[in-house]
């Protein structure tokens, strides 16, 4: 007698490249042994930081996502959906429980089932978001948190000014922002600058027609989403101890921020988010559903795409030209 492994299906890297690596696999579908539990995907995301693992650059990434391929061939970090299995031990969750969470660089979220230890960040789904809306927290919404509340520990009344406003990050931090009480200029485009106003900028700019460091007006944190600008051009609009900081790695950045570290005055700042300890990613998320109960957030997004379309979608980010997340939907 046959036995037939189930199948699966999902988005599989072949090798490190441009998103015309990827395809669409039947892979077997994983069993959870003791601590894990198995996830059926209703909602995953594709996010800029996934199209960089994508291509395995900056190449420093590589200490963590595998040096000559990835360690894991499925693409995707963040995701939703219902727990289908369980294995011995776990406690904290049962089956049917709609559930989300963040798998930093481990990936696999892109897939209609993902196989997550009970002590991951994963969380169970809160009333009032979908399943497609608290797939895209763990990118924008918990990066944002981390510099704007950890690295910049802003105060009410400061000046921030965000690049790239209307994206994913960008879209999280005006809104986080605005809800410490600081004032908050966006940098977007001309198509989305009445959105960003929606999110409650006091004030836009439109990077078709004017430059940021090129203006007069001060400000005590530069948040730049995408980094498009560089500490070098943004350090004369900064206050006297402004701070300039962006989640984009590039080597200029790790100079600068190891150069004024331990200075008084202007300072550069890297941060990777995904590399803070699960403990504290889960406290980030954690506060960040309290202020959406408290507050509520406007979660953006773009483009919804199905898994048999995930080259599709990776092509679509790498453009730049999202406005807040793109979602895979397996439903």
């Amino acid at each position: 007698m046959k036995i037939y492994q189930k199948k699966m299906k999902a988005a599989y890297m072949n090798g490190y490249g441009n998103p015309d690596v990827l395809s669409v696999e039947e892979i077997s579908k994983p069993t959870p042994v003791a601590g894990q539990i198995l996830v059926k995907i209703i909602a995953s995301t594709v996010t800029r930081a996934d199209t960089m693992m994508l291509t395995g650059k900056p190449y420093i990434g590589r200490l963590f996502l595998g040096l000559l391929k990835p360690k894991n061939s499925i693409p995707g970090t963040g995701y939703a959906g219902v727990v289908e299995a369980i294995g011995e031990d776990v406690k904290d969750f049962n089956i049917g429980d709609e559930v989300f969470g963040e798998t930093t660089t481990s990936m696999g979220a892109n897939a209609d089932f993902i196989l997550v230890a009970d002590d991951s960040l994963i969380l169970n789904r809160p009333l009032g978001l979908s399943f497609e809306e608290v797939a895209t927290l763990g990118d924008g919404w918990v990066t944002s948190y981390n510099f704007l509340k950890e690295i910049a520990q802003i105060k009410p009344g400061q000046r921030i000014l965000i690049n790239g406003a209307s994206g994913s990050l960008g879209t999280a931090a005006v809104q986080l922002a605005k809800y410490f009480d600081a004032h908050v200029t966006g940098v977007c485009s001309t198509k989305n600058l009445k959105l960003i106003e929606s999110l409650g900028a006091d004030e836009v700019i439109d990077y078709t027609s004017t430059n940021f460091c090129a203006e007069g007006k001060k400000y005590d944190i530069l948040f730049d989403t995408v980094g498009k600008s560089s500490f070098r051009q943004a350090k004369h609009v900064l206050s006297d101890d402004g701070l300039y900081m962006s989640p984009v790695l590039s080597f200029r950045l790790l100079l600068e921020s190891l150069r004024t570290s331990r200075t008084s005055g202007r300072r550069a700042r890297f941060s990777a988010t995904g590399m803070r300890t699960k403990i504290e990613l889960r406290t980030f998320f954690q506060q960040l559903l309290e202020i959406h109960q408290s507050k509520g957030l406007k979660i953006i997004i773009d483009k919804r795409f199905r898994l048999d379309n995930i080259a599709m979608a990776y092509h679509y980010v790498s453009t730049g030209k999202k406005v807040g997340n793109v979602v895979i939907v397996n439903e």
